[in-house]
Formats: C-alpha cells, sequence, structure tokens
C-alpha cells in the first residue's frame, strides 16, 4: 500500500512538472503575440487637429512574423512612409519616422491608444510642434456588382472655370479653349463629387513642371516631367502618388498633348496612359499626402495640383457610376 501510495504521488509531481512547462510555453507565447495587437492591425483613416484646422493622415499597421508591427503612414503632405517597428503594448503604440519634405530636423513621433470608436493619439513634428489627432478604421470599399455606367459630363467647358474653385488666389485661366495654370499658384477642385467613375483627362506640361489629378480629392494620380527611361515609381509620371508604379513610363514628354483614362472603382483603380494600360485594376490602400480629407468613404471631387509648376488641360470627361 505504501509503495501505491509513493508511485501515485510520484506520478502527479510528474503531471504537475508538465502542466508547469506548459504554462511555461503559453506564457512565452503570450510575450509573442501581444494580446489585443490584432485590433490595432489594418488600415485607418487619420484627422490631426491643426490648432482648430483638420488635416487628414493615413496609418497602416502589419504583422511582420509572429511578434513585430510595423506599417506604413501619410502625413498631411508627402507619400507613404514605411514603419520599421510599431510599439504597442496594453493598447498604446507609439512610432517614429524621419521627416521627408517638411522642415525641422527631428523624427516625428506618433503616440496613440486604441479607443472604443477607433484611436486617438498625438503627433510632435520634426518642428517640435504637437497635435492631437482622431482616426477610425478606414473602409474596405468592396464593390458587389459591376457599375452600370452613367452619361459622361465634360468638367471643363472650354470657356472658364464654371463648375470649379480654387484653394487659394487663382491664377488658372482659360487660354484658346484650354484650362492654364501659367505658374505655381492654387490648386483646382471641382464642384461636383464623385464616387466610383471613368475619367478622361488631355493634359501638357512643361520641362521640368509637375502636376497631378486626386481621384475623389484622396488619390493623386502623377503628373510629372519623367525620364522615358527611368525605372518606373509611384511618385514618377503616371504612379498612384506613394503606392502604386506604373509598368512602365508611357510619357511622350513635354510640350506635348497627353492622355490618362482612369477607371476607379471602389479602391481598385486602372489607368490608361497615352493608349497603353500601366496600372491593371490595383488597390490603392489609402490617401495621398495633401488630400482634401480622410473620408475614404465619401464621394469627393476631382482636385487638380497647381501649386508645382505650369500645366494645361483641354479635356476632363468624367462618366460616373449610376
Amino acid at each position: 500500500m505504501r509503495k501505491e501510495i509513493l508511485v501515485l504521488g510520484m506520478s502527479c509531481l510528474t503531471l504537475l512538472g508538465s502542466a508547469g512547462s506548459a504554462l511555461a510555453a503559453a506564457s512565452a507565447l503570450s510575450v509573442t503575440a501581444p494580446a489585443d495587437s490584432k485590433d490595432l492591425i489594418g488600415r485607418w483613416d487619420l484627422t490631426i487637429d491643426e490648432n482648430g484646422k483638420p488635416a487628414p493622415s493615413w496609418l497602416e499597421v502589419k504583422l511582420s512574423g509572429n511578434r513585430t508591427l510595423v506599417g506604413y503612414f501619410v502625413g498631411v503632405s508627402g507619400s507613404a512612409r514605411p514603419v520599421a517597428k510599431v510599439n504597442f503594448d496594453n493598447g498604446k503604440f507609439s512610432f517614429a519616422i524621419p521627416p521627408q519634405w517638411e522642415g525641422g530636423n527631428q523624427d516625428f513621433v506618433i503616440e496613440g491608444a486604441l479607443t472604443a470608436g477607433g484611436m486617438e493619439g498625438t503627433i510632435t513634428t520634426s518642428e517640435g510642434k504637437k497635435y492631437n489627432w482622431k482616426g477610425v478604421k478606414a473602409p474596405y470599399l468592396k464593390r458587389t456588382a459591376a457599375p452600370v455606367w452613367g452619361k459622361a459630363i465634360s468638367l471643363f467647358n472650354g470657356k472658364d472655370l464654371t463648375g470649379w474653385k480654387a484653394l487659394g488666389k487663382n491664377q488658372w485661366e482659360v487660354r484658346s479653349g484650354v484650362l492654364t495654370s501659367p505658374h505655381s499658384g492654387a490648386n483646382l477642385i471641382s464642384e461636383q463629387t464623385f464616387t466610383d467613375f471613368k475619367l478622361h483627362v488631355e493634359f501638357r506640361y512643361q520641362k521640368g513642371s509637375n502636376s497631378g489629378v486626386y481621384l475623389r480629392g484622396r488619390h493623386e494620380v502623377q503628373i510629372e516631367d519623367s525620364p522615358k527611361d527611368a525605372h518606373p515609381s509611384s511618385v514618377l509620371f503616371s504612379g498612384v502618388y506613394g503606392f502604386l508604379a506604373p509598368s512602365e513610363i508611357a510619357a511622350l514628354g513635354p510640350d506635348t498633348w497627353q492622355s490618362y483614362d482612369i477607371t476607379l472603382i471602389g479602391r481598385m483603380v486602372t489607368l490608361v496612359v497615352n493608349g497603353k494600360t500601366v496600372i491593371s485594376n490595383q488597390e490603392i490602400p489609402g490617401i495621398t499626402g495633401g488630400a482634401l480629407d480622410s473620408n475614404e468613404g465619401a464621394p469627393g471631387p476631382i482636385y487638380i495640383q497647381g501649386d508645382h509648376g505650369p500645366i494645361e488641360f483641354k479635356k476632363i470627361v468624367i462618366t460616373p457610376a449610376k
């Protein structure tokens, strides 16, 4: 009997030891997979409060491997910037990124916390200014059926700026049927707003000039005097700025009329440049720096960049989905 009790006791100790090992393993796993990190992963539409003025921003957080959070961040200006590591603990997160086009010589520091309605926090700029911001999960914008197209609308009448408004002091004018920005100045925004559409634009730029067409006022298709032999990039001619590179630089060069045919359905974009398809049904992840707002689920205008040099347009025709 004593022998049986001894054997039973030893068995219990063995079981307890195994349980302890299992608990230790579980504890180790919990360290490599932070609790609630899944709630941070995804895309976020942010709005920064710059002393009472709302400024759009955007964040994407991803899991790299099984324990490191990384991401991309779009500030008030510039392109999507990689985030090497997002620190996360108990619902709070932070990361730092170097400046891009901004002034100042220190890193941006973004700190935030998950909330019941999304997230909120602060951003300290490269110039040391500190602002509050709030964010909500970005919409997927998935479409369940193919669009039915309506009638084509000429957004430019060839005579004047009817249907457009300038953001700032206006330098745009119409010369011999051509919508012209002779020098850097205000951007131009259509008074009508759109959701899904097909857009045809014909444009001409001077040597070294730069412009762009923002879809829904949020996603810029770059117009720039890029060399034809340049390696395609999202920030060069016909790129969706900061996100999508064209398959080739199909530019005809400065002082030549060229065309973009853009189809935007949800987040999916197709771009045909001078008759060549260079982006085919690719997803636009988020907004471009310089966007009008970060409310990606709402209709938005066509927005033409006029603050980076001379640019001309002679046709701007949109076919909205019904």
